[in-house]
């Protein structure tokens, strides 16, 4: 099976102008975007990997478990399928999306996982 890609990181942070410019410190440049009705976040294209900082929202007090990780699979299916077979919850079954095939579960912490096909 062919190695998994980290594709998506997201932080969510009260204090996203610090965040930001911490991050910009490191050389990672961000872009301001709003897509339909989300908030204003910031992100930027490492390589193959999206790194996006949201707003923290009122009713996530812990940016430490708002926190998302997204992973490029060759086989989607069978990652999901065997998953599945040791009990992790799904979050968001499988779909297509505009990056392929999408589907999200929940890490042993309760993190919500990205997975994705193209």
């Amino acid at each position: 099976m062919a190695e998994p890609h980290l594709s998506l990181l997201v932080l969510k942070s009260s204090q996203m102008p610090e965040l930001v410019a911490f991050y910009q410190a490191l050389g990672i440049t961000f872009a301001e975007e709003k897509h339909g009705k989300g908030p204003i976040h910031f992100a930027a294209v490492m390589g193959e990997l999206i790194f996006e900082i949201y707003p923290l929202g009122v009713d996530q007090p812990d940016p430490v478990e708002s926190t998302r990780l997204g992973f490029r699979l060759a086989n989607l299916e069978l990652v999901l399928s065997q998953l599945q077979e040791r009990g992790v919850p799904v979050k968001s079954p499988m779909r297509a999306t505009a990056w392929g095939i999408n589907a999200v579960v929940r890490d042993p912490d309760g993190r919500p996982v990205e997975l994705y096909q193209r």
